[in-house]
Parts: C-alpha cells; structure tokens; sequence
C-alpha cells in the first residue's frame, strides 16, 4: 500500500520558520518525483516544488524561489519543504505529492497524495 505521510505543520507566527516532512512507504522512491503543494481559500490547489530524489534536481513555482526550499533524504524515504518568513497568506492545506518523472504534470495527474499537514500563520 503506498502512503504519503506529511508532518511538521502547525500555527506561528508571521515571520517565522516550517519544516514540512513527507514520508514515502509502499513505492520504490527512485521511480518517482515528489512535489509539494498547497491549498488555501478561494484559490486553487498550487504547486510549491517538486524534487527528484534520484538526481536531486528540482523545480519551484516562480513566486515561490525566494521562501521555500525543498531538499530529499533518500535513505529516509522522506521529501523535505523548509519554508522561512511565514506569511499570513501562506496559511492553508499542504500537501505532498508522488508521481513518475519527470515534475511538471499539473496536480490532478499526480498518482499519489498524503492527507496534508496544515499551517496557520498568525500576523
């Protein structure tokens, strides 16, 4: 059975840090690109980055370069998605995310999803 187990959310306060985790069981984890997203109101389901634990290399949405960084431990199975100077707006549903490579396939193609870890950013 595959699972995608996100961890490390919570409530803070505008201005400071997150580190997201994302377990992977029940797939062999070099098959596959884990991407994160996230859901907040009134906005559709966005993608943040997307890695390929195999070679490492990785993909973010534009607007999020500058905050958000994600990095693998491929002998934990686990996806990373450090996130720094929160912001209200980052508040929301976030996600992880498995499909076969290469990133890029909109969110609705992704193969797998855990059940989302949530932020509350208070200002």
């Amino acid at each position: 059975e595959v699972q995608l187990v996100e961890s490390g959310g919570g409530l803070v306060q505008a201005g400071g840090s997150l580190r997201l985790s994302c377990v992977a069981s029940g797939i062999t984890f070099d098959n596959y690109v884990i991407a994160w997203f996230r859901s907040t109101p009134g906005k559709e389901r966005e993608e943040i980055s997307c890695i390929s634990p195999t070679d490492g290399r990785t993909t973010y949405e534009e607007s999020m370069k500058d905050r958000f960084t994600i990095s693998s431990d491929h002998a934990k199975n686990t996806v990373y998605l450090q996130i720094n100077n929160l912001k209200p707006e980052d508040s929301g549903v976030y996600y992880c995310a498995a499909d076969p490579p290469p990133c890029g396939a909109k969110w609705w193609a992704y193969d797998y999803w855990g059940h989302g870890t949530k932020v509350t950013v208070s200002s």
